[in-house]
């Protein structure tokens, strides 16, 4: 599962604003950190070993008939009972089957539960097949979701009337966590594995997709066709999944497999643009893990009004919409949420799907390496400062995810399942396994998954057998690992100062752990440079406050500590500005040179300090490039008589739309009217990033000509232009432009919408219609509602008491009565 990006809201707007920030974990009381209900793994009584489904749906009703036929045997204990998960059906029939008749057999329900007895006490050498008749009513199911899934009814139904313009009727469904028993009996257990069948009869008109592979297709004579689906390899019930709509399938491969991918027309030709690195990642993956790809297919689908990011189900990866993209759009996309969702969800087909989590205490050895495999992608496809960069902003999620810094990697305390979809769970596993990586080697490593993927193949797996598994690739233990970032919280914060002693000639490193608390043990790597050469100091911390002293013939021009920049914590460096700029100039590595940027950044009166900033205009990497441009203090003199021609030639030709983007925006702000002709031949650009950038500069320069430009632009914006025309008709607009600006909000993305509130509010503050404004006030209250849980109900309160003042100056009681009432919701 990949969330939706709305973790990061708060804290990832902009990231490149963002990454100039010291990360500050907030501080969560311990007792709310934790629940104190401790949450068993699933009793194993009886084991699923096949099922097999003939559904049916009713577009009207929306409602799905199946038949299933469960066959399952007793996993040690002899029984004479079942307990299956339905979540709000109606059964039909329930019976068991006896040489090919249907036995009815005595049962409970309690809607969310089915208690079976069977007809005879059946020992673990003996199957049985259960067969129900049953009706899934999933819009009827009252169901919680979480911060990864923001719904839990597995089956949906999409604009099943087609009433709704420009929206494909689809059907499709969404197990993770326990939501497929609302679709068919089952076991809700990832340590519970079945083969299944699955057949769908539809429209003739529709396309399906499932597990598997496609082995019967049956025309009927009432305009439906029959699908049958089987997946011949065991995998857990919520990884099963369906998808019915009227989308085109580009067909691709890996070696002998096939890989296809499922859109809507409009996108279909650019399905190799979107998905075409798929083959690749699949090489990589089954090579760097030594296992191959283990299914017989693999199939990427794109759904409407998906309720995460993208899931993982097997051989049949479900993404939301925000991965449709033309060319012209993935121009901007370098290595977004997009590209980056498809790589995780890949990995996952390994760690997730091949081994399975054996419970949701554990769900690290699941997303903790599809999290982790994004930074892996990165490094092997766009070089080593993307990877670093991805896994550091990790990092800062984790870091300033309230109370994260209380939560145990592996929690068997939580009080909801869903809870344990989170920055813990997500970044923090991911950087752990980075950090653990560097500590073993590669080879080490690697050859440790390979183990742990072979030895739990098909079946569940934990933390614990991951730790075996690395112990018998490295011959190292790792219980104090484990221990302390597994099965403890929290990370250091560390404190670095320094002293030299030209008399002796030592180098002195103080190093002091300043969180509550036990120390962590720090193996780290410490880099001196000094006369010319660097000399790498292999050392350990396992006290709160420690001293390291090193010989040295001259003093160092800089004691880099954490030389591999892989530890996870907060740190706190003493480093002259000096250091800073020699260690931008010669250390290696992404972060070495972010660290000098941010050190610079508030200090650009120094001129070390503007060397580096000036110097990190043209960084080697197009991250590093905008975070320069991003931390500019343009009201120096000094740096800004620097800064300016190599902005000027930043916007005009840097190779990355993004990079020239931000120099545009920097130049706009401005206001030199010798920058017109640069800002309009940048609106010329396809990247959608360059052109908004350009339509604000010229806005700033020239308001009426901006807003002239912005009409013309109606027709064909995404992204960053969609922004920067919402932008300029909320300061300019009026009510003629309202109608064109609701309809892109409605339409965004839910960063997006967060990135437009106060545009949104500042253009319903003005407009005249009170309709229009009740419009734009219930907008932000849903939005607002919808995320709450991840903070950003405040933002937006802000911005519904800036139009609930402006309405009432234009005494629009009912636009300040809904703003009061989405206030108080929000609260």
């Amino acid at each position: 599962m990949k969330k939706t990006n709305l973790a990061g809201l708060l804290t990832g707007v902009l990231v490149v604003g963002a990454l100039l920030q010291p990360a500050v974990a907030q501080q969560a009381k311990p007792e709310e950190a934790a629940s104190t209900v401790y949450r068993a793994t699933y009793p194993r009584i009886n084991d699923l070993i096949h099922t097999k489904l003939d559904v049916r749906f009713d577009y009207k009703k929306r409602y799905m008939y199946g038949k299933e036929w469960v066959t399952l045997k007793p996993h040690f204990y002899p029984t004479d009972t079942l307990r299956l998960d339905a979540k709000g059906m109606d059964i039909k029939t329930l019976a068991i089957v006896k040489d090919g008749k249907n036995v009815p057999l005595k049962f409970k329900y309690d809607s969310l539960t089915l208690a079976i007895t069977l007809d005879k006490v059946y020992r673990n050498n003996e199957k049985y097949t259960i067969y129900i008749d049953y009706t899934s009513k999933p819009n009827d199911l009252k169901a919680k979701g979480s911060a990864a899934i923001n719904d839990a009814k597995g089956l949906y139904f999409i604009n099943p009337d087609g009433t709704e313009k420009d929206k494909p009727v689809q059907i499709w469904t969404q197990g993770e966590t326990e939501s497929s028993s609302a679709w068919f009996p089952t076991i809700e257990s990832g340590s519970q594995k079945t083969t299944d069948e699955i057949s769908m009869t539809v429209p003739a008109k529709y396309v399906t997709l499932s597990n598997g592979k496609l082995t019967a297709q049956k025309t009927n004579t009432d305009g439906t066709r029959t699908d049958t689906w089987k997946m011949d390899l065991p995998h857990s019930p919520y990884l099963f999944m369906m998808a019915v709509g009227d989308f085109k399938i580009y067909h691709d491969k890996w070696r002998d497999k096939p890989v296809d991918y499922y859109l809507e027309a409009k996108y279909a030709p650019y399905a190799k643009d979107i998905f075409g690195n798929t083959p690749e990642m699949m090489e990589f993956y089954s090579k760097t893990l030594g296992v191959d790809y283990p299914w017989n297919k693999y199939a990427q689908i794109v759904v409407r009004d998906y309720v995460s990011g993208a899931m993982e189900n097997t051989t049949a990866t479900l993404h939301g919409s925000y991965v449709q993209a033309t060319k012209r759009e993935l121009i901007d996309t370098y290595y977004g949420q997009g590209p980056s969702t498809i790589a995780h969800e890949l990995f996952h087909q390994w760690f997730g799907d091949y081994v399975t989590a054996e419970s949701w205490s554990n769900l690290t050895v699941n997303e903790s390496f599809a999290d982790f495999s994004e930074t892996l992608w990165a490094e092997h496809k766009y070089g080593k400062d993307e990877g670093a960069a991805h896994i550091h902003q990790d990092m800062l999620n984790y870091l300033r995810s309230p109370g994260g810094d209380t939560k145990k990697l592996v929690r068997f305390n939580y009080d909801d399942k869903e809870d344990m979809f989170d920055q813990v769970t997500y970044q923090k596993g991911g950087r752990i396994l980075y950090m653990l990586r560097n500590y073993l080697g590669n080879d080490a490593f690697y050859k440790g998954l390979n183990i742990y993927l072979k030895a739990n193949a098909l079946k569940a797996g934990e933390a614990h057998q991951l730790r075996l598994a690395l112990e018998e690739a490295s011959g190292l233990d790792l219980n104090w690992f484990f221990n302390q970032w597994y099965f403890g919280a929290g990370h250091p914060q560390l404190s670095i100062s320094y002293k030299w002693d030209e008399a002796k000639k030592t180098q002195t490193v103080y190093l002091a752990q300043t969180q509550p608390g036990d120390a962590f043990i720090l193996p780290m790597a410490v880099d001196i440079y000094a006369g010319g050469k660097t000399t790498r100091h292999k050392v350990w911390m396992r006290s709160k406050a420690d001293t390291l002293t090193f010989a040295s013939a001259v003093k160092p021009d800089l004691v880099n500590v954490d030389g591999d920049k892989v530890i996870l914590a907060e740190k706190k460096d003493t480093r002259t500005m000096s250091e800073f700029a020699f260690q931008y100039a010669n250390a290696p590595l992404y972060l070495d040179r972010l660290e000098a940027i941010q050190a610079a950044a508030p200090a650009q009166g120094d001129k070390d300090a503007q060397g580096i900033i000036i110097k990190a205009l043209n960084d080697k990497y197009y991250g590093l490039r905008a975070t320069a441009i991003a931390a500019l203090n343009m009201t120096n003199d000094q740096v800004r008589n620097a800064a300016q021609p190599i902005l000027t030639n930043l916007a005009q030709t840097d190779p990355n739309t993004l990079v020239r983007a931000s120099a545009i925006a920097v130049l706009g702000k401005l206001k030199a009217s010798g920058m017109m002709n640069i800002f309009k031949d940048a609106l010329k650009s396809e990247s959608y990033a360059v052109q908004g950038a350009a339509l604000n500069a010229i806005t700033q320069l020239d308001a009426q000509q901006g807003f002239q430009l912005a009409k013309g632009f109606e027709k064909d914006n995404k992204g960053a232009l969609t922004t920067s025309i919402l932008g300029v008709y909320a300061a300019n607009g009026s009510d003629a432009e309202w109608p064109f600006v609701y309809a892109e909000y409605k339409e965004a993305g839910a960063q997006t919408k967060y990135n437009l509130a106060r545009a949104l509010g500042t253009m319903a503050a003005k407009v005249n219609s009170s309709e229009y404004a009740q419009q734009a006030i219930g907008e932000l209250k849903a939005f607002g509602m919808q995320y709450k849980a991840q903070g950003i109900a405040p933002n937006i309160i802000t911005v519904l008491e800036a139009i609930k003042a402006a309405r009432a100056q234009k005494n629009d009681t009912p636009s300040v009565a809904a703003t009061d009432e989405a206030i108080k919701a929000l609260k």
